[in-house]
């Protein structure tokens, strides 16, 4: 049995949410703990184990989820029809669950809301549970999950849009900008050239003082606005985000060839903020220092995903 079946088979239980975070052993038991005697790097703080966010629901984990099944049902091996039934139970919880309020991938503390990130990644599990189940003439409820995807298409398109602000925004109602709104185009959410698309991506391009998220061509994740996520601290830009940009851009670039050449020297920029061993943490500080989860992987896993793309598409204007 191969790892991403152990995992279908070990942690996807349809009757509850899937745990947003599990230790090496696999366990989903992690109480957090503030360590009051200890202090991080030049004495930062509080210093804690566990992790509290292991109790929050957070949607958004199926759409990565049925993402890596599709991808890995397309380039590595079949899956198998145990794992499918398993998956199905849970394609069909998600067009149960899809319309409540959640943590989102930020983990927020204070507060629960309809995030515009979770609804896509709802829409994005149904779309690639739809696809496998098409790609290998699975059992499934097609109609119905072709339904409540295109439902969450149209509700993002009318409560995520914010007109005022000419752009998604982080939740429905909101005005805040949010990053994690540049894996529309990443995802096939939405084509990198839609004019709304466009309009966010120039929304978060502005400086954080005009409303914006970059400075210096480095990305904040949300307003780096004290306490909004309910965690006390300063907030530095995230480095995924950075990359999710340059690819956004790039995909862009196909169609708005200005678009391409910003993608280029905001990769360019990034590039010199790794170590010597070229590894990134989770956050960049206003010093240009490592903050955060060190080396962090999803940081890693954005810079592949936006160097393959950058170099494609440049190597086929040359």
């Amino acid at each position: 049995m191969s790892w991403i079946e152990t995992y279908a088979s070990k942690h996807i239980d349809p009757k509850r949410p899937l745990p947003p975070l599990f230790t090496i052993q696999g366990d989903s038991e992690l109480p957090e703990l503030t360590l009051d005697h200890w202090e991080g790097y030049h004495g930062s703080g509080p210093v804690r184990i566990g992790n509290a966010a292991v109790s929050q629901l957070q949607l958004d984990l199926y759409g990565e989820l049925m993402d890596a099944f599709y991808l890995y049902n397309k380039y590595v091996s079949p899956i198998s029809y145990d794992v499918w039934v398993k998956l199905r139970s849970r394609l069909e919880w998600i067009c149960e669950q899809w319309q409540k309020p959640d943590a989102g991938i930020w983990e927020m503390r204070i507060r629960d809301e309809h995030f515009v990130y979770s609804k896509v990644m709802n829409w994005v599990a149904l779309d690639r549970g739809i696809r496998l189940a098409e790609k290998r003439a699975f059992p499934a409820d097609r109609s119905k999950w072709t339904s409540e995807r295109d439902r969450i298409y149209e509700e993002v398109m009318t409560r995520g849009w914010n007109e005022k602000r000419s752009a998604f925004t982080q939740f429905y109602g909101s005005e805040d900008l949010d990053a994690s709104l540049l894996i529309m185009p990443l995802v096939f959410f939405m084509a990198p050239n839609d004019p709304r698309m466009v309009k966010t991506i120039s929304a978060i391009l502005k400086n954080p003082r005009e409303g914006g998220l970059v400075s210096d061509s480095l990305v904040y994740r949300y307003p780096p606005n004290p306490l909004i996520d309910g965690l006390p601290g300063e907030e530095g830009t995230f480095n995924m985000c950075s990359f999710w940009l340059v690819e956004a851009l790039t995909r862009a670039g196909q169609a708005i060839p200005e678009r391409l050449d910003q993608a280029r020297l905001l990769f360019e920029r990034m590039l010199g903020y790794a170590n010597h061993l070229g590894l990134y943490a989770e956050q960049t500080g206003r010093q240009g220092e490592a903050l955060g989860n060190f080396p962090q992987a999803f940081t890693h896993l954005a810079l592949i995903s936006a160097a393959f793309n950058l170099d494609r598409m440049l190597g086929t204007r040359n």
